[in-house]
């Protein structure tokens, strides 16, 4: 792991070293902050994740209404 001022000095390192696929983490005042990787790398995670993700609409689509019993409440008195 890479301390944050040591990442800014030798930046060419961190950068060489993720793209050769090992992925850099660095930190910030003794905790982990970032993790710089290839933009390749960022790729395959982002489409695997979206493709595992499926759409907006197959998620609502997905929503168990039938199983689930609604409140029933009865309106207030609102005065004006």
């Amino acid at each position: 792991m890479w301390t944050l001022q040591d990442a800014k000095n030798r930046f060419s390192a961190v950068v060489d070293a993720a793209l050769a696929g090992q992925p850099q983490e660095v930190s910030r005042r003794g905790k982990p902050a970032v993790v710089v990787l290839s933009a390749a790398e960022y790729a395959r995670m982002r489409d695997a994740a979206e493709a595992r993700r499926g759409s907006f609409v197959e998620h609502l689509l997905s929503f168990p209404a039938e199983d689930v019993e609604r409140a029933k409440v009865a309106a207030r008195d609102v005065t004006f």
